[in-house]
């Protein structure tokens, strides 16, 4: 098959921290699964959750038509400092601007601030005589002779890999590429990466960092796809393979290798673009996507059914939520807040006797105390199996039997005896504080994009969040929770739901009291067959959507905003349209516009995508109360005591089905803890929806 649009039975892998989820859909039917992601080969896990997953449906891989993949692997390079011995070439006198970055002081009031370390160490930065300014003119010629006298120091140090990164290269990248040629010539083995390539923008740093990241993890990133190419050619695999990107979109398996950048947030991006489906068919124009998994937890606003979007990213901050405590990439990206809150999150008790959760993970190797693998810290997964949320023959499908034995020896050694508590409340305490965790982050996140969390409905998958939901939803305020089906496996669903996208983004100055609209006409159409070009290889047939974006501001503002500029070419009128555009958007961020100033755009983007399908709506059910599976015996975590409550099997529920809390509602990869303030009831599409019940009198 070449085509997405043809594709009838399709294949979805997301490779996380902790467990490798894998989907597979065929008209009318999808089976889904997980394995334990095996971390230091990758394509091993991935080629055995395929495995497993068709000989369960019984087909053969010459059926698959389309096969996704999501990878956390360039994120774990960049993070974990396992990338390749990477130089850096720029212009002679700059070498230290990934050092200076910003010039300011992220923690203002901490004498012992820390600033993430450079990517490429001082005396692999290396400077060339050159010079081009802002508009594109050369005013020094590259001295090429310098660049060759680079070779015999690249070759000593045994670099695998380079980026190059001239001032101004993003309005013309003449000397970047006449670089890229001098070293193919000499080093044929040497992955090159062109700032002008995967950050053509303004902002010396950012670009600088960006391409500094995609040449550290690029080696790393290729040798990994052919490695799995190769594999599943061997399995006899011949469909498609594509890769999700950060920005929610389908890529080219080529195109990520080329710019393995553009895949830090691949895996979580699949969870937004499946929260996205499902707030839509549920009517929640509002939506907060939650997605807690082994490793961590991710949290992203969806306003009318898109999600919040970005151009940066940042990576390895040594301060876990604040700004600008990482290293930024420049790349389209979902916006949302990631923190160490996951399945196999670590607990202990701090010198101050406070319970701490995370963000280091027992991962899946060796593991939370219950896998018996060798783990013997308490996690998250211990507390919950402590607190019987989890049948122990089930987790994970029964791919993993869990021994509550061993789980509650790690808590009471490390959290409940020097607290002096008995084990199902340290077990409490665990799972309250990472709920905890969870929330503050959300509030922090919504206070940043200045929305009010109370108004919007929790989406929860991942196979840890069904667990935590309701307690998170309470200390939110948030009054709705839809659990989706098979939420376990939550972004590897988004991935079959991902378009295929591609944004080409251009730094231009422009001052609309004198704007060029022909140039700017020139500019668009130009990006515009980019995008379509290289959505065209992947879905020749697709019909597609355009939307283009000018990145505006008042004169001498630091950052700009997003104003979309809608279909159509520009006329010598639009500018005064431009500016009220500018205007109303800028409102709606700040509440106020500024009189009186001039308006100037920064940079343009076009963005072609395949269209996507609309999602079917829920409709009303009426209301039954079915008969519970059975009782276990559970730690409440509202009352905070021992409570026989009752379990449901989410497969013998039907639509209407209405389940008082507090309750269970188990299925083969997760368990939904219905706390006794929430209602749970499955609607037609076979959500699971978590209502907050009212108090009586109200």
């Amino acid at each position: 098959m070449s085509t997405t649009k043809e594709a009838a039975i399709k294949l979805a892998v997301d490779i996380g921290g902790t467990f490798t989820d894998v989907v597979l859909q065929a008209p009318g039917r999808r089976w889904t699964g997980k394995v334990l992601t095996t971390t230091r080969a990758p394509d091993d896990g991935v080629v055995e959750a395929v495995q497993e997953i068709l000989g369960k449906a019984q087909l053969s891989p010459r059926s698959i038509d389309l096969f996704i993949l999501g990878t956390t692997l360039a994120t774990n390079a960049l993070i974990e400092r396992k990338g390749a011995r990477t130089a850096l070439i720029t212009t002679d006198g700059f070498r230290d601007l990934v050092e200076i970055g910003w010039e300011h002081r992220f923690a203002q009031y901490d004498i012992f601030l820390d600033k993430p370390a450079p990517l490429v160490p001082r005396y692999l930065r290396l400077g060339v005589p050159e010079r081009i300014d802002a508009g594109g003119r050369v005013l020094l010629a590259l001295d090429e002779s310098a660049v060759r006298r680079l070779v015999p120091f690249l070759r000593d140090e045994g670099i695998e890999s380079v980026a190059v990164a001239f001032l101004q290269s993003y309005t013309n990248p003449g000397h970047e590429r006449r670089t890229r040629a001098i070293l193919r010539a000499a080093l044929p083995q040497l992955w090159v990466t062109l700032s002008s390539d995967v950050c053509p923008e303004i902002r010396e740093y950012e670009r600088i960092s960006t391409a500094c990241a995609n040449a550290y993890v690029r080696p790393v990133m290729a040798g990994y796809l052919n490695r799995l190419a190769a594999r599943l050619k061997q399995a006899d695999m011949r469909c498609p393979v594509y890769l999700m990107t950060s920005g929610g979109a389908l890529c080219t398996m080529e195109m990520g290798a080329a710019e393995p950048v553009r895949l830090v947030e691949s895996g979580p991006a699949g969870g937004a673009i499946l929260s996205r489906g499902i707030a839509e068919g549920c009517g929640a124009g509002k939506a907060l996507s939650f997605d807690m998994g082994g490793t961590t937890a991710k949290i992203c606003f969806i306003d009318d059914y898109e999600p919040q979007l970005s151009r940066s990213f940042e990576f390895g901050r040594v301060y876990r939520f604040l700004k600008g405590s990482g290293l930024p990439v420049r790349i389209p990206v979902i916006e949302m807040v990631e923190i160490g809150a996951g399945g196999g999150s670590i607990a202990r008790v701090d010198d101050m006797e406070r319970v701490q959760v995370g963000p280091d993970s027992a991962g899946s190797e060796p593991g939370p105390a219950c896998y018996g693998r060798g783990g013997t810290n308490p996690t998250v997964t211990d507390a919950d199996c402590v607190m019987a949320f989890l049948d122990p023959a089930r987790f994970a499908g029964g791919r993993v039997k869990l021994d509550p034995e061993r789980a509650t020896e790690a808590v009471q050694r490390h959290v409940a005896a020097p607290l002096g508590l008995d084990p199902g409340t340290g077990a409490l305490a665990i799972s309250e504080i990472v709920t905890e965790n969870m929330a503050n982050a959300a509030r922090v996140h919504a206070m940043e994009l200045g929305k009010t969390v109370e108004d919007y409905t929790l989406i929860a998958f991942g196979g840890a969040a069904p667990l935590k939901a309701a307690r998170l939803a309470r200390k939110l305020g948030i009054g709705r929770v839809i659990i989706p089906v098979e939420a376990s496996v939550g972004s590897a669903l988004g991935f079959l739901a991902a378009p295929v996208a591609f944004q080409a983004v251009r730094s231009w100055y422009q001052s609309l009291v004198a704007l060029d609209t022909h140039a700017a006409n020139r500019l668009l159409e130009e990006m515009q067959r980019e995008a379509a070009r290289v959505v065209r290889a992947v879905e020749p047939a697709a019909k597609l959507v355009t939307e283009r974006i000018a990145y505006m501001r008042y004169s001498g503002q630091g950052h700009e905003i997003p104003v979309a500029l809608g279909g159509g070419k520009l006329g010598a009128k639009d500018a005064a349209g431009l500016k009220l555009r500018f205007e109303t958007a800028y409102r709606r961020f700040y509440g106020r516009t500024i009189p009186g100033m001039n308006v100037e755009i920064m940079s343009w983007s076009v963005t072609a995508s395949s269209r996507p399908k609309r999602a079917a709506r829920a409709r009303a059910a009426p209301r039954k109360r079915p008969a519970p599976a059975f009782r276990r015996r559970m730690l409440d975590p509202g009352s905070a005591k021992w409570r026989d409550i009752p379990v449901y099997e989410r497969t013998a529920l039907r639509p209407g089905s209405a389940v008082p809390g507090p309750a269970l509602i188990a299925e083969d990869q997760t368990t939904i803890v219905v706390t006794a303030d929430f209602e749970a009831s499955v609607n037609s599409l076979g959500h699971v929806v978590l209502d907050q019940r009212r108090k009586k009198g109200k």
